[in-house]
């Protein structure tokens, strides 16, 4: 499998420029300068979101969503990214609102090709502002919807980052974050799992 162009699409979820947008332009520095990733930057924030409506649109006519906001903005950076990295704050002990008409605006992606996000490979993200606030089910939550559109997903492995990458921003925003090692740890370990594959596949 040879790629043509390796790219790592972030993907931040906080509708503040706070712990969660550190951690993940954190992530994509760390991917750029030491497994030499060129890398994207997406964020909900200041952006015009509309939720899904199950409207099946996307279904019947396979042109895509029939909403027409900022996250048409967004679908061609993720069709053409072989990485991505979904990053979210825990919103009540679980991920954003915003995060998540991310993802189940992706239908309309997927509706007009099944394979689209077919063996890209994904990692996750989440910051809380307590230790254990919900950071593992916001990230299972953007695991599944991975696992449901042929994602291969990655994590740290075993010893410290087992699903992804957990932060703890003791409700401090990104000052917290920046002095999380624990957690600035977690990405590292994810993001050279990542790294792995990169090398692996090109």
């Amino acid at each position: 499998m040879k790629l043509e162009n390796v790219l790592l699409l972030g993907v931040c979820g906080s509708p503040r420029n706070q712990g969660t947008e550190f951690a993940v332009k954190y992530a994509l520095d760390y991917a750029t300068k030491k497994f030499g990733f060129e890398t994207e930057f997406w964020t909900v924030r200041g952006k015009n979101l509309k939720f899904c409506i199950h409207c099946d649109y996307c279904i019947r006519e396979k042109k895509g969503c029939i909403h027409n906001d900022s996250i048409k903005e967004l679908y061609p950076a993720l069709e053409q990214a072989q990485f991505l990295l979904f990053g979210t704050p825990v919103f009540q002990g679980t991920l954003s609102a915003q995060i998540k008409a991310v993802m189940d605006r992706c239908r309309a992606l997927v509706a007009k090709n099944p394979n689209v996000f077919m063996n890209k490979v994904g990692m996750a993200l989440a910051v809380g502002g307590d230790r254990n606030g919900g950071q593992e089910i916001a990230i299972r939550s953007i695991l599944d919807f991975f696992q449901q559109n042929h994602v291969i997903c990655v994590s740290g492995g075993a010893f410290g980052a087992n699903l992804g990458a957990t932060l703890w921003s003791r409700d401090e925003g990104r000052l917290g974050v920046e002095t999380d090692e624990e957690g600035l740890k977690a990405i590292k370990m994810v993001i050279k799992r990542m790294g792995t594959l990169k090398n692996a596949l090109i």
